[in-house]
């Protein structure tokens, strides 16, 4: 299941990246303007208004593909295989005879009560 995850996402994150470029490198609505006064875009590639039918139509067909791997990606992420159970599920303890006993802890010495080592100096 996680190579369909990878191999998802990826192709996810590449459309969506073309998707930036293409909307990048379109013209906006004012462009036309400019052309209809000799902007020389008659003389391109895919003719006057070739570019941008091309481009709108790469963009929409990236769109789907991009809608269609956000699908995937969503249905990928909430099927996956369910493990029940604790978390504790899988300890398990040890013998009693490997547990060591607590060890008790040494008091410190105490001071004569004739001595000054309690005082605080003044």
């Amino acid at each position: 299941m996680d190579i369909w995850l990878t191999l998802i996402l990826t192709v996810h994150v590449l459309v969506a990246l073309g998707i930036i470029f293409l909307v990048l490198l379109q013209h906006g609505k004012g462009a036309d303007m400019g052309a209809a006064f000799g902007g020389g875009s008659s003389g391109s590639l895919f003719g006057a208004t070739g570019s941008a039918n091309f481009l709108s139509r790469t963009t929409a067909a990236l769109a789907v593909v991009f809608f269609l791997t956000s699908l995937g990606l969503a249905y990928v992420a909430t099927h996956k295989p369910k493990t029940g159970g604790s978390v504790m599920q899988g300890v398990t303890s040890p013998p009693a005879a490997a547990v060591a006993p607590a060890t008790e802890v040494p008091k410190p010495a105490e001071a004569p009560a004739g001595s000054k080592a309690n005082e605080v100096p003044k």
